[in-house]
């Protein structure tokens, strides 16, 4: 008998992480004075979105979130608890960023599994994975007007899924799924919360430019020397000088 069951903790990770996430998109929904209604469509977006448009892609029958009570139970929760307490702490906002952390790695690998699973090569399943992490913020961000936070100028979110999913193919190829889902529920966990405190992101496009040395230029009134193969110089030959006594005769006889 075993005394800790990985499934469970699995679960349980991924709950709380429907959970965080669930206040995440209620806390949306706050900075944009919404009712409760907007609260609720918020978190479930948030929370659910990503393992919707998980199952939906692997046409996997009804998603999970709607066929396990427990996962619209908890998006719910998460709604109302931003809808009553404003959570401005920085201890608040440091233990969000964490739980949200360890499911991003949860969510990445259950992806990844479940699309190996339905027979896919290992770079579709890695995709599948990533957009099962990061798809429920992604909609989120989409349906109130913003462009999503992982398509720039955020710590490095969607390259911990990224990262966790690839973890998750390579031991899900050796027969352990298990020990996948625990590396990559720790690695992303660690990869996020380092890069948050860190504020790690990736490279903009003008920081990674490739710059050519430009030609000197010219002044005004100057011919710019032409590049090349240097062109052959002829001299030339002076003009012949005639003096009186050498000068021809012209005219007729």
């Amino acid at each position: 008998m075993e005394i800790l069951d990985p499934e469970a903790v699995f679960r349980v990770v991924d709950l709380a992480g429907v959970l965080a996430n669930g206040v995440l998109g209620g806390a949306v929904a706050r900075q944009l004075r919404m009712d409760p209604v907007g609260f609720v469509v918020l978190a479930l977006t948030s929370a659910l979105g990503g393992g919707v448009l998980r199952d939906t892609l692997l046409q996997a029958g009804t998603p999970v979130a709607l066929t396990d009570p427990a996962y619209l139970l908890a998006a719910i929760a998460g709604a109302f608890i931003a809808y009553l307490i404003e959570l401005k702490g920085k201890w608040a906002n440091r233990f969000l960023i964490v739980i949200d952390s360890f499911a991003l790695g949860c969510w990445a690998a259950t992806g990844t599994s479940k699309a190996l699973g339905f027979g896919l090569e290992w770079l579709p399943a890695i995709l599948i994975g990533v957009a099962t992490a990061v798809g429920g913020g992604m909609i989120r961000d989409i349906a109130v007007g913003r462009v999503p936070a992982i398509f720039g100028g955020n710590t490095l979110y969607a390259t911990g899924a990224l990262i966790a999913a690839i973890e998750m193919a390579v031991l899900y190829a050796l027969g352990l799924r298990n020990l996948g889902m625990a590396v990559a529920i720790v690695s992303a966990a660690v990869i996020c919360t380092v890069a948050r405190r860190r504020g790690w992101r990736l490279p903009g496009p003008g920081e990674l430019s490739l710059r050519f040395p430009r030609l000197p230029r010219s002044k005004p009134g100057t011919r710019q020397k032409e590049q090349g193969w240097p062109r052959p110089r002829f001299r030339r030959l002076p003009k012949p000088r005639f003096s009186r006594r050498n000068r021809p005769e012209s005219g007729g006889t």
